[in-house]
């Protein structure tokens, strides 16, 4: 009984101070919403980047992009030199390439009618379901005599679909691009965003033949991606094919590469880097602002003993002892905390599914992050309560009533 007396006293007094409660409130919601929000975001982003890293790479791949330069940084060299020809003779030269495939794009504007879109266009070869691992979902894949012939057909992503056809079946019709026009025969399986923004359902894939005759033409690719039949070997097979392309391209040793290598290796090697900053640096940043919050709680907890100086001295001269008085502060703290992580769980939760849809990350779980953001906040509120808790039971009753 005595407990509940406690308790509804406390809540007498959270509504007595509504601008207190409300302030210590708000730092404790900021902290958990920016908990909950990190976390949930973070996870959904961590689960798309593996996504497109399995879709991507792979622990077989190794991809050559045309122009130097490393992914994190570097010298470059002179671009557009990288030809179908040169990953035509690493795949005769090198034994243990499974397949390869090359790639050339060029962002277009696309019609239908009087609708219209803006898409990135690629031109890969027949091999390009099984190198890039991405097939047609409705419809078929180009063969290679549509790459020989360079046959004006495409594959076009569900997002291509969406803006030109709306609800009508895309396959079999015709759509132009630039001035070209095109029939679809296939429509790609979705992808979603990858990790630099772009919407991979806003593509289409037509035959690189085609592509770099009638829409870019140039005879240059920029990039090509190889499968190796032994993962433990990329970083060696990268390095035989540095050595293959610089004698290709006629370089000196002085001379920086113009083109550059990535495996999977180095891509986990940036993954990882990543992943440090979405659930380390992030999370660090998001619970020093619920320690902020508790530290002002507790200001504002100290200023209150202060004010409520006679109703402590009433309740000890009434019989409340000491633990009484204790008790009774520290559960005002954890029920403000409490009822402001409970607000900021909604809250960063609301936050989470506008972020992660506008960034097309999918679902998003927020019960890590609300678990770890209410257990943070109840512990930083019953310490903050601490002190104050401590000086309102010290303080002297007949002093207070004087």
């Amino acid at each position: 009984m005595r407990t509940l007396r406690l308790v509804g006293h406390s809540l007498r007094m959270m509504g007595r101070y509504k601008l207190r409660t409300s302030f210590m409130m708000l730092g404790t919601l900021i902290g958990v919403a920016a908990l909950t929000l990190v976390i949930s975001v973070g996870q959904a982003a961590q689960r798309k980047m593996l996504q497109t890293f399995r879709q991507y790479f792979g622990d077989s791949t190794i991809i050559i992009f045309d122009g130097g330069g490393r992914m994190m940084g570097g010298p470059r060299g002179q671009g557009a030199r990288l030809k179908i020809d040169d990953i035509e003779a690493i795949a005769k030269q090198l034994p243990g390439i499974e397949a390869w495939d090359p790639q050339q794009g060029l962002a277009s504007s696309v019609r239908r009618g009087e609708a219209a879109d803006n898409a990135q266009i690629l031109g890969q070869s027949e091999r390009s379901e099984k190198v890039w691992n991405r097939k047609a979902l409705r419809g078929e894949f180009f063969d290679d005599t549509a790459v020989t012939g360079s046959a004006r057909v495409a594959v076009v992503g569900e997002t291509v679909v969406r803006e030109l056809f709306g609800n009508a079946d895309p396959l079999g019709a015709d759509i132009q691009i630039g001035s070209v026009p095109f029939r679809v025969i296939g429509i790609l399986e979705p992808w979603g965003t990858d990790p630099h923004g772009m919407d991979r359902d806003n593509e289409i894939v037509v035959p690189i033949s085609t592509l770099m005759r009638r829409l870019t033409n140039v005879d240059t690719i920029s990039a090509a991606k190889l499968v190796v039949t032994d993962p433990g070997r990329d970083q060696e097979m990268a390095e035989e094919i540095r050595k293959i392309l610089r004698e290709r391209h006629a370089l000196s040793e002085a001379q920086p590469d113009d083109f550059s290598i990535h495996t999977a290796k180095e891509v986990r090697r940036t993954l990882a880097g990543v992943e440090r900053v979405i659930f380390l640096y992030l999370p660090l940043v998001a619970a020093v602002s619920l320690v902020v919050g508790g530290i002002v709680s507790a200001s504002l907890m100290l200023a209150s003993v202060n004010e409520r100086i006679g109703e402590i001295g009433l309740r000890r001269a009434v019989g409340a002892h000491r633990e009484d008085i204790r008790l009774q502060f520290l559960m005002e703290s954890a029920a403000i905390a409490l009822v402001g992580a409970m607000a900021g769980v909604v809250t960063g939760y609301i936050l989470a599914r506008m972020g992660a849809s506008r960034m097309h990350l999918g679902a998003i779980s927020p019960w890590s992050g609300a678990l770890v953001g209410v257990l943070t906040s109840t512990v930083v509120g019953l310490v903050a309560g601490l002190m104050p808790a401590l000086r309102a039971a010290k303080v002297n009753p007949a002093e207070a009533l004087r």
